[in-house]
C-alpha cells in the first residue's frame, strides 16, 4: 500500500487533471514558476531559522541580565 502526503492530496483537492499529471510522472511546464517558489521558500526558511535564534540569544541575554541582577542585590545586602 502506498503512502498519500498531504501535498497529494492538496494537489488533488485543487485540480485533479494535475494530480493525474503529477502521479503518471508528466513533467510540470511551469518549471520557471516552481523553482522561483523553491528558492521563496528556502528564503523563508533562513528567515525562520534566524528569528529562532534571535530568540534564544535574546532569552540568553535577559538570563544573563536576571543573574547579574541578583548577583548585584546580594553583594548590596552583605
Amino acid at each position: 500500500m502506498r503512502t498519500i502526503r498531504a501535498s497529494e492530496i492538496g494537489t488533488y483537492r485543487y485540480c485533479q487533471r494535475a494530480w493525474w499529471y503529477q502521479k503518471n510522472g508528466y513533467p510540470s511546464e511551469n518549471q520557471a514558476e516552481l523553482a522561483g517558489g523553491i528558492e521563496l521558500h528556502e528564503r523563508h526558511g533562513q528567515k525562520v531559522l534566524t528569528a529562532g535564534c534571535l530568540r534564544l540569544a535574546a532569552y540568553a541575554l535577559l538570563l544573563l541580565a536576571l543573574v547579574m541582577v541578583s548577583v548585584y542585590l546580594a553583594m548590596q545586602l552583605l
